[in-house]
């Protein structure tokens, strides 16, 4: 290989030698303290901050210089900067009064495995990269599929297996592009333009995002309408009815992304009965449980992924509910050998006798980039500092909480006499005003056209308190506005 710059003169901001050792143990444990402190003061204090961030478009180029500096900084200089400009622009997701989206729950065993995982900054892409981060990922997965209860034939213990993805959005992307290439293999690639792939009106955007990606005309992506005699969970009728239309315009079905707790209400869609559906005209079904899938780890809310073993694959999010930070989502299928198939590259520079073997796993034929992170330590931390029981407590916790908040909208009767028109402009500015109060904050869905608040309870530090407080909020907020009008 040729030296790069052999035959040039050093420019003048280039002639210093480079005099400072990025990986210093000693500065590394001293700066990592001061981190450790800052971030440890930010959590005792997170619930002092106004939840929403109250900064304007384009305020950080006015408060930081314009340009990269020339020489170093101490990081006590750099973590002012944090305080004073980065903070204030930050939405407050591991505060107690963080109610909007889903839950973005962090924990010290996860932060303290992310800490491992970038310490040793190993790029697991195959086996022989590191065989650890492989083994114990696999390793993992099989213990959160027996935890949920999976059938044996998603696990390495069986003939299936689980990865490690990033989001939602790439576990939904892999496995469509597996039933992509599975079902051309049959009829012919020059028919993908005939595929058709099947989702309800509650089915996540990322589903959208991936058919988009994978190359299926968007006039064959449907979302089945839902309605609330159903809970807004997927007809198995409506699913077959709209099948048979498509198959009779000479279209060919792939695949139902089928959901266990839709973004705007957590629905849950009948598995068994959409499965059973699906079978019937040879579609590949994906289960979404990105947010809800977590609570089936209690025995009490498993029976909401019942079907699941009729699925080709399952995935969920532990960087929701899990005590687990981002990105980590959990992704189980049935054949492993479809998604490596249609994702697998062997370049020269990448052969070993490891995978020559067909004897190990290489996670980079499981997903869409080559390089990836050492995601499972923080899950394994997480899985072992806590234990089951308590894993499963925080749940329960955040259920019950969920429920007395309901209880308390249920006993009121502010909007009683409110018509649906003037609710859904109401509910906005209760919306506005509560979140701009930034004591907490909440976000909407539109359902069925009405415009609703969501209040999601999960975040790690949110209590008791803090749920009656936020009811507190909403109802000053919402009796404020209605003395406006009546």
């Amino acid at each position: 290989m040729a030296s790069l710059g052999c035959n040039s003169e050093p420019q003048s901001d280039s002639v210093s030698p480079f005099n400072i050792n990025p990986l210093d143990p000693q500065e590394f444990r001293r700066q990592g303290h001061l981190i450790i402190d800052f971030l440890a003061d930010y959590y005792q204090n997170v619930a002092n901050y106004p939840v929403l961030s109250k900064v304007e478009p384009g305020y950080l180029p006015k408060s930081l210089p314009i340009s990269a500096p020339l020489n170093p900084e101490p990081i006590e200089t750099i973590l002012q900067d944090v305080k004073e400009h980065i903070i204030p622009g930050l939405t407050h997701w591991q505060s107690p009064n963080f109610l909007a989206y889903f839950p973005a729950a962090n924990s010290t065993a996860s932060f303290l495995g992310e800490m491992l995982s970038t310490g040793f900054n190993v790029i697991g892409f195959s086996w022989i990269a590191s065989p650890a981060a492989t083994e114990l990922e696999s390793l993992v997965m099989d213990w959160l599929g027996e935890i949920l209860k999976l059938p044996k034939a998603f696990l390495f213990s069986g003939n299936g297996g689980g990865v490690l993805q990033g989001t939602t959005c790439e576990a939904i992307l892999c496995t469509l592009v597996a039933a992509r290439d599975q079902k051309l293999c049959q009829i012919g690639r020059e028919n993908i333009d005939k595929l058709v792939v099947y989702g309800s009106d509650q089915t996540h955007s990322a589903f959208q995002k991936a058919a988009q990606i994978a190359g299926i005309n968007p006039k064959n992506f449907r979302a089945i309408k839902t309605t609330k005699s159903s809970s807004f969970g997927l007809s198995p009728d409506s699913l077959e009815s709209t099948i048979q239309l498509d198959i009779e315009k000479g279209l060919i079905p792939l695949f139902l992304c089928a959901t266990v707790g839709t973004t705007s209400t957590t629905a849950i869609d009948p598995l068994g009965s959409l499965c059973d559906v699906a079978k019937d005209y040879g579609l590949w079904v994906h289960v979404d449980s990105a947010y809800a899938g977590n609570a089936c780890i209690c025995p009490e809310f498993r029976h909401f992924i019942d079907g699941v073993e009729s699925a080709d694959s399952f995935s969920f999010n532990a960087h929701k509910w899990l005590l687990t930070n981002l990105d980590c989502c959990c992704l189980w299928v049935k054949d492993p050998s479809a998604l490596i198939k249609s994702l697998s590259t062997y370049p020269e520079f990448l052969r070993n006798k490891a995978s020559d073997s067909n004897k190990v796993v290489d996670y980079k034929d499981w997903q869409i980039s080559l390089s990836r992170k050492f995601r499972a330590l923080k899950l394994w931390l997480v899985l072992r500092s806590y234990g089951m029981n308590n894993l499963r407590n925080f749940v329960r916790k955040h259920v019950k909480l969920a429920k007395s908040f309901e209880e308390l909208v249920c006993l009121d009767k502010s909007y009683k006499h409110v018509c649906e028109d003037c609710a859904n402009e109401l509910n906005r500015e209760l919306l506005d005003s509560i979140n701009d109060s930034g004591v907490v904050y909440m976000s909407h869905a539109m359902v069925e056209g009405v415009f609703v608040i969501r209040c999601a309870i999960g975040a790690t530090l949110t209590e008791e308190q803090h749920v009656l407080m936020a009811w507190k909020v909403v109802q000053e907020h919402a009796d404020a506005i209605l003395n406006k009008y009546w």
